[in-house]
């Protein structure tokens, strides 16, 4: 099959499978963006995220990250096997981004956040549903009440302050998110390009519309810890 024997198709596979993460990116955001509406609202935004349907889509995006992660080994793996010493051809990286040279570095620092990320917030919500516990143990053991006086789920929003209002684990977080601003700022683009979308003018184009892309993904996720440390989510 070309998808797995062929340097193209593999590309391809990486291409499609990124694309694939990149929307579930801006659907994390979006929920997350309910925090600044209120503790309510961002329990309902993570009510939804915890739907069946949602919740049905969780092992196809496992399947797509296993996919992208393999196939960046696999691909980093040959290039290194083709260009012997040399990163790039010629061994002249002039012109060359720092996340096109460091991509696979980079996507080990994304890989690094992601579970450390998991550990904190999944860990505390889909996982407990998944094994058939009671969800935010971190809050049912510290006597903190998951619901309001009107009865709606705040639980996620509690969850969110007492992690992001720990310096330590905000700054690890922004570190682990501008490596994904460079992973992003680069494999948007890449992406497009491997898909055949790349003449001389789309290929400018794309190139600065993932970096706007980035940025403004970047900062929305970055705007969450810093507005807990600085009071203006509470």
């Amino acid at each position: 099959m070309w998808l797995v024997h062929s340097s193209i198709g593999r590309k391809v596979v990486m291409s499609i499978s990124g694309l694939f993460l990149i929307v579930f990116l801006c659907v994390h955001l979006t929920a997350n963006a309910f925090m600044y509406v209120s503790p309510q609202a961002f329990g309902k935004a993570c009510e939804f995220m915890g739907s069946p349907l949602v919740m049905a889509v969780v092992p196809v995006l496992a399947l797509g990250f296993i996919f992208h992660i393999i196939y960046a080994f696999v691909l980093n793996a040959r290039n290194l096997k083709a260009r012997g010493h040399e990163k790039y051809a010629g061994g002249n990286n002039t012109g060359v981004s720092f996340a096109a040279r460091n991509m696979l570095v980079l996507g080990i620092i994304v890989l690094g956040g992601l579970a450390f990320h998991l550990t904190q917030f999944w860990a505390q919500m889909q996982l407990q549903v998944f094994m058939g516990s009671e969800e935010y143990p971190l809050l049912v053991n510290n006597g903190m009440d998951l619901f309001n006086a009107e009865g709606e789920l705040i639980a996620p929003y509690l969850l969110a302050r007492i992690y992001f209002g720990n310096v330590i684990f905000s700054v690890c977080y922004i570190v682990w998110i501008a490596a994904l601003w460079f992973h992003l700022s680069h494999g948007f683009w890449s992406a497009f390009q491997t898909l055949g979308v790349n003449n001389k003018i789309w290929f400018k184009r794309w190139n600065v519309i993932g970096i706007i892309f980035a940025t403004v993904i970047c900062l929305g996720f970055v705007s969450f810890p810093i507005s807990f440390l600085l009071g203006i989510l509470c």
